[in-house]
């Protein structure tokens, strides 16, 4: 018999709230967290991103634990993972539990203060947090540019399917720091104004931050109406490019071919990457026309909270998984006008639809990419 890794508990944290309902309020209202902002810490000149106020922050965390133990990634962190287990109801210390960061920069900000200590190494980042939850075992880091999230979420799935563990606890996290702003600048990838994915007006990504933390099981128990599970997930490279994508897809094509080979349902809704790039975009459409998969409905979340890197993978199937428990697909904010060579079936304006399955993939840096399904039960 098949073993099945079921959701069981999730969260979120961008700046348009701090918990999952909150995210979904906002989105469903068409709001959006990408402001121009004007911290000259961060950079020399304004600049749009989509940044979680550090003041509501540190008010939240102070329930939790002492702010000035903990670094601001860290207390991000530890806030969606601790909302995420108040209604998990699982043996966090227990040997058969392991925790699984996903990030791309961890706590970076630091060089901003001359620190050259070990919170700096993602390692160490992962250790403080296995810490605090009084963990059993050493946790793992998973660090793979823009598909660190669901790579976490497919290790995750591998381990648990293979009966190393029980219970994981996967956790996405990046924050926007004068490192990660300059990078992207330097690249000229950033946005004159909140991004746009697939439209024909795009001009960049808008960057974000925020937390994910994502819950997975096979440990059975009562399950409820709307539970969900999570298929095999599946990456590739094409080492196209070490910034840009591919011109025909490969790679995100066999990634999802991989995805779908042995999935039993037919895919109700794609939650694409769509960073709003002009050659991130113009792939996908490629790749998801290649897959047969054209007249799906598919959406972007990067209008709404930006682009989390190392976050987004985890953030946004989150939001997916919601969508499939509460029937609503989101409508892709920013997009107007078709912008890729491909026809797409995007999703322009929330909905209420009943749906079962999705598909969400990612894809970064270096050439890779990601696919993983997730299934109503």
């Amino acid at each position: 018999m098949a073993i099945e890794v079921t959701v069981k508990s999730a969260n979120i944290i961008t700046s348009l709230g701090f918990t999952t309902s909150e995210n979904a309020e906002a989105l469903l209202a068409g709001k959006t967290g990408i402001m121009l902002s004007s911290d000259a810490k961060l950079a020399p000149s304004p600049f749009y991103a989509s940044l979680v106020n550090t003041r509501h922050l540190s008010e939240r965390f102070s329930q939790i634990a002492d702010p000035v133990k903990y670094t601001r990634f860290e207390q991000l962190a530890i806030c969606s993972v601790n909302d995420a287990l108040v209604n998990a109801d699982i043996d966090v210390a227990g040997r058969k539990t392991i925790f699984i960061l996903s990030t791309t920069k961890g706590n970076i900000d630091l060089l901003e203060s001359g620190s050259t200590g070990n919170s700096l190494f993602l390692w160490d980042t992962a250790r403080v947090l296995r810490k605090h939850f009084r963990l059993y075992n050493e946790p793992l880091v998973i660090s793979d540019a823009c598909i660190s999230g669901i790579q976490a979420i497919t290790t995750a799935v591998r381990l648990l399917k293979a009966g190393s563990f029980d219970t994981c606890i996967i956790n996405g996290t990046d924050i926007i720091s004068e490192f990660v702003l300059s990078g992207f600048s330097s690249f000229k990838s950033l946005s004159s104004g909140p991004c746009r994915p697939f439209d024909l007006s795009r001009d960049g990504l808008s960057l974000g931050e925020g937390s994910g933390t994502l819950i997975l099981s096979t440990v059975k128990g009562d399950m409820a109406e709307d539970s969900v599970a999570a298929g095999d997930g599946f990456s590739t490279n094409d080492a196209n490019h070490i910034s840009g994508p591919s011109r025909t897809g490969e790679g995100l094509f066999l990634a999802i071919k991989r995805a779908l080979r042995d999935f039993p349902l037919s895919i109700g809704y794609i939650s694409a990457h769509g960073t709003a790039t002009p050659y991130n975009d113009e792939m996908e459409s490629i790749a998801i026309n290649r897959a047969g998969l054209q007249n799906i409905p598919v959406n972007s979340f990067k209008g709404y909270w930006g682009h989390t890197l190392g976050a987004a993978g985890v953030i946004e199937s989150v939001m997916s998984i919601w969508s499939l428990q509460n029937g609503v697909l989101f409508g892709t904010l920013g997009f107007k006008e078709p912008g890729v060579s491909m026809p797409l079936n995007i999703i322009t304006t929330s909905q209420k639809k009943d749906i079962r399955s999705c598909l969400k993939i990612a894809s970064g840096f270096g050439g890779c990419n990601a696919a993983i399904t997730f299934f109503r039960k």
